[in-house]
C-alpha cells in the first residue's frame, strides 16, 4: 500500500468538509450530538492514561514540543523506564479507572534494539491486564508494526498535527508523507490507528479543515482522533501563541464527529485550562474520551479528583475497554 492507497477517494470533498466546519455553531453541535448518539452510548466517556516511558532528548524540531533536544524548556532527558515500573504505572491507572493505557517515547523512529524489546514486553504486560494498550513511538516500519501487533498492541498513535500546507511551518525534520507512511504501516499490521492534531499552532481554519479532510478520507478511518489545544511551552518557538477558545475546540470536535461517526474523539491536551462548562460543550459536540492523570507526557493535566467530580456532576459513565 503506497501513500495514495491510504485514501478512500473520495468519501468527502474538501467543499463538504468546509461547509460542515463553517456551519453556525449551534447547528454544528446539534448535528454532531445526534450523530454521536446514533453510534455511541450517550454520557459514556473513555478514560485513558498517557505515560512518557522515555522523556526528552528528541532530535526533531516540532515547534510545540518540550522534548525537542534543541529547545531549552527545562525538560531533562531520561532513558527508557524499566518494564516493571511501566507495568506498575499501568496497574495504578487501571485501579484509578482508566481502560486505555498509552506509552509515549520521545524518539524520531523506532529502532530494532533492546529498548524496542522492552516496549514489546510492556505491551504484553499491559494487554494481559485487560486494558487497551496504545503506543506512540515515532516512525514505524511494517515489520515493527507486526511485532507490536503480535505482542497485543491495540492502537498506535501517530498524529498528523496540522494540515499539509501548514505542516512545514511547524516541523522540518519529518515530512507529511513520512507520517502517512507510518499510518499505512500500522494499518497493514491490523493495529488500529489513533491520529489527530493540535490547534493553536498559528494555522488557519483552512489548515484545520485540511487535516480533518485527510483523516476522514483515510481508507480506514482512525479508530481514535485526539483533538489537542496547544499548551504553549516556554523555550519552544510557539511559546507566545495564545490559547485557543473553547469554540474553536468545539468546532473541531463536532466536525470530526460528523465526518467520522464511529471514531473515538478524544478531548486531549489543553483540558487543564478548560472549565467543566467548556468541557461539557466538547462532550455535547461529540468528544467521548479524555486523558486522566496529572500529566500528558510532560504537559500538566487535571488531577483525578477534578475528573471524578466532573463525572459525578455530569453523570458520566466510564466506557469499558475493547467495547
Amino acid at each position: 500500500m503506497g501513500v495514495r492507497g491510504l485514501f478512500n477517494y473520495i468519501m468527502y470533498s474538501k467543499k463538504h468538509v468546509t461547509d460542515l466546519y463553517h456551519q453556525p455553531i449551534m447547528d454544528l453541535i446539534f448535528q454532531a450530538s445526534n450523530i454521536h448518539r446514533q453510534h455511541h452510548t450517550a454520557n459514556e466517556i473513555q478514560v485513558c492514561t498517557l505515560l512518557s516511558i522515555k522523556t526528552g532528548g528528541c532530535p526533531e524540531d516540532c515547534a510545540y514540543c518540550s522534548q525537542a533536544a534543541r529547545y531549552h524548556t527545562g525538560v531533562k532527558a531520561h532513558k527508557i523506564l524499566a518494564v516493571d515500573e511501566v507495568l506498575q504505572h499501568a496497574q495504578n491507572a487501571k485501579d484509578a479507572g482508566s481502560t486505555r493505557f498509552c506509552m509515549g517515547a520521545a524518539w524520531r523512529e523506532v529502532r530494532d534494539n533492546k529498548d524496542f524489546d522492552n516496549v514489546i514486553e510492556m505491551v504484553k504486560g499491559v494487554n494481559a491486564m485487560g486494558m487497551e494498550v496504545c503506543c506512540t513511538l515515532g516512525m514505524l516500519t511494517e515489520s515493527q508494526a507486526h511485532k507490536l501487533k503480535e505482542a497485543g498492541l491495540y492502537a498506535y498513535n501517530h498524529n498528523l498535527d496540522t494540515g499539509e500546507e501548514h505542516y512545514e511551518e511547524v516541523i522540518t525534520t519529518r515530512t507529511y508523507k513520512d507520517r502517512l507512511e507510518t499510518i499505512g504501516n500500522v494499518q497493514k499490521s491490523g493495529i488500529s490507528v489513533c491520529s489527530g492534531g493540535i490547534i493553536g499552532l498559528g494555522e488557519t481554519d483552512a489548515d484545520r479543515i485540511d487535516m480533518l479532510f485527510t483523516l476522514a478520507n483515510l481508507n480506514i478511518q482512525p479508530e481514535s482522533v485526539p483533538v489537542n489545544a496547544l499548551v504553549a511551552i516556554e523555550g519552544t518557538p510557539l511559546e507566545n501563541q495564545k490559547r485557543v477558545s473553547v469554540w474553536e475546540m468545539v468546532r473541531m470536535i463536532a466536525t470530526a464527529r460528523i465526518l467520522m461517526p464511529k471514531t473515538m474523539v478524544r478531548l486531549s491536551a489543553g483540558r487543564l485550562e478548560m472549565t467543566i462548562e467548556e468541557q461539557t460543550l466538547c462532550f455535547m459536540a461529540g468528544a467521548n474520551s479524555i486523558f486522566a492523570g496529572d500529566k500528558l507526557l510532560t504537559t500538566p493535566n487535571p488531577d483525578q479528583n477534578q475528573d471524578q467530580q466532573m463525572f459525578e456532576l455530569l453523570q458520566l459513565t466510564p466506557r469499558p475497554a475493547f467495547k
